[in-house]
């Protein structure tokens, strides 16, 4: 069910389609439909939750191995950037209905997924941490800020991404992403 919205969804618009299509995408009689979601908006906020706990569960994987911090950041950047790859559509969607959106198909989830994203900065931001405390990274700026900051740098390559594939291709190694907060401008 959530596929066949998520097809449709992509495809159309949230607002151009109804659960009726869902339901005959999907081989579900309507009221089967009705049993697990109560309307659309229901049905769109299951497929972001779905979305955000892949998500949330590849990045926590990603820097919660026994690899050192530098490692860590460096699965991070390209568990993100895989993510994106293979999720398009679904970071489409996403975009184009929380931009402005007008109707209260946010309602609750907006916190809901701001709550989670402010938890994963802080895990991230102890991987920084867990380096600063073995003298391996200098204490430039707290840890949380560092993980705002990297989280952000990637966010900027993947929109830049996502918006010309072709133009502005994401990085393959991670380092390349990485030297922005390693390296920095100045001249030593």
């Amino acid at each position: 069910m959530l596929s066949a919205a998520l097809g449709l969804f992509s495809e159309k618009g949230f607002r151009h389609v109804s659960m009726q299509e869902i339901a005959e995408k999907s081989e579900f009689a309507i009221g089967t439909l009705y049993k697990f979601f109560l309307g659309k908006e229901d049905l769109y906020k299951a497929l972001i939750r779905e979305q955000a706990n892949t998500f949330e569960e590849a990045l926590k994987l990603a820097i919660g191995g026994p690899d050192q911090e530098i490692e860590k950041l460096r699965n991070y950047v390209r568990t993100k950037g895989e993510l994106f790859r293979s999720n398009v559509s679904m970071i489409r969607l996403y975009f184009a209905e929380t931009q402005g959106a007008s109707f209260n198909i946010k309602a609750g989830l907006d916190s809901e997924l701001r709550e989670r994203y402010a938890n994963f900065l802080i895990t991230l931001g102890s991987v920084f941490e867990s380096g600063m405390k073995r003298k391996r990274f200098r204490k430039i700026a707290d840890p949380y800020s560092l993980a705002v900051a990297l989280d952000s740098i990637t966010n900027a390559f993947l929109l830049l991404w996502l918006e010309e594939p072709e133009r502005h291709p994401f990085p393959e190694d991670p380092d390349d992403i990485l030297n922005l907060l390693f390296k920095g401008l100045l001249e030593q």
